[in-house]
């Protein structure tokens, strides 16, 4: 069992920045940043591995950047250059083996934070 408490959500004017950050109860291979919006499908945000292989979504590429530290057991993201569009609950989620391309369908992973809410107004 694997428990996740995010962190670092808050609101924001567009143009400015954020950092999450995810504590992890173990180590997991696989830990990623997913995030739903209201009336909208969950979304994969950024993921990273245990070899360091990391990959985000189109709409976040250049903007967001996701990092972990191992001896802290910590998964961050940080956010600039954000817009209203990324409003949304920000989930952190594990998995013990790695993805790879599948990193981005949240039904590959057994372990879910509560979430933390991101606003972002215009």
């Amino acid at each position: 069992q694997v428990q996740l408490v995010e962190s670092g959500g808050g609101s924001v004017q567009a143009g400015g920045s954020l950092r999450l950050s995810c504590v992890a109860s173990r180590y997991t291979n696989s830990m990623a940043w997913f995030r739903q919006a209201p009336g909208k499908e969950r979304e994969g945000v950024a993921a990273v591995d245990s070899a360091g292989w990391i990959s985000y979504a189109d709409s976040v590429n250049g903007r967001f950047t996701i990092s972990r530290d191992r001896d802290k057991r910590t998964l961050y993201l940080q956010m600039n250059s954000l817009k209203p569009e990324d409003t949304a609950m920000y989930y952190c989620a594990a998995e013990n083996t790695i993805l790879g391309d599948s990193w981005s369908n949240g039904y590959k992973y057994t372990y879910w934070g509560q979430g933390t809410q991101v606003t972002v107004s215009s």
